[in-house]
C-alpha cells in the first residue's frame, strides 16, 4: 500500500512548512487528486489518520478535491474526459490519446494555528 508512504510524504511537507512559515499544528489538509494518479483514496484516508498520530496534524481533518482526467485524442483531435488511463475517446473510439490532466496529487490548501 504506497499510499502510506504518500502520507508520510505529506507529514514531511507538513513538517518543513511549520518550520518555514512558524506554525505549531495543522487543523485541515485540503489534498487534490486526479483519478489517473494511483492512489486509492479510501486507503490514503486510513493511512493519513495513522501516520499523522502523534504528530503536528494529529487529529486534522483530511479534505479531498477529486478531479477529473483528461486527454488529447490524437486520432479526432478532441479534448476529452477519461476515468482510467487506458479508456478510449468516447467520440471515435481510438486509444491514441495524450493524458493532459488527472495525474495529479498535491496539496492545496491548509489549515494551521
Amino acid at each position: 500500500m504506497h499510499e502510506m508512504s504518500i502520507c508520510e510524504g505529506i507529514l514531511d511537507v507538513l513538517k518543513e512548512q511549520a518550520r518555514a512559515q512558524n506554525f505549531d499544528t495543522v487543523k485541515r489538509v485540503c489534498l487534490e487528486i486526479g483519478p489517473l494518479s494511483g492512489v486509492e483514496i479510501d486507503a490514503l484516508k486510513f493511512g493519513f489518520d495513522v501516520v499523522m498520530r502523534d504528530s503536528i496534524a494529529d487529529g486534522a481533518t483530511l479534505d479531498i478535491i477529486e478531479t477529473e482526467g483528461k486527454a488529447w485524442c490524437f486520432s479526432c483531435g478532441t479534448a476529452i474526459v477519461i476515468g482510467e488511463r487506458y479508456d478510449p475517446c468516447p467520440k471515435c473510439g481510438s486509444h491514441q490519446l495524450q493524458v493532459t490532466g488527472g495525474e495529479e496529487l498535491r496539496i492545496k490548501e491548509l489549515e494551521v494555528n
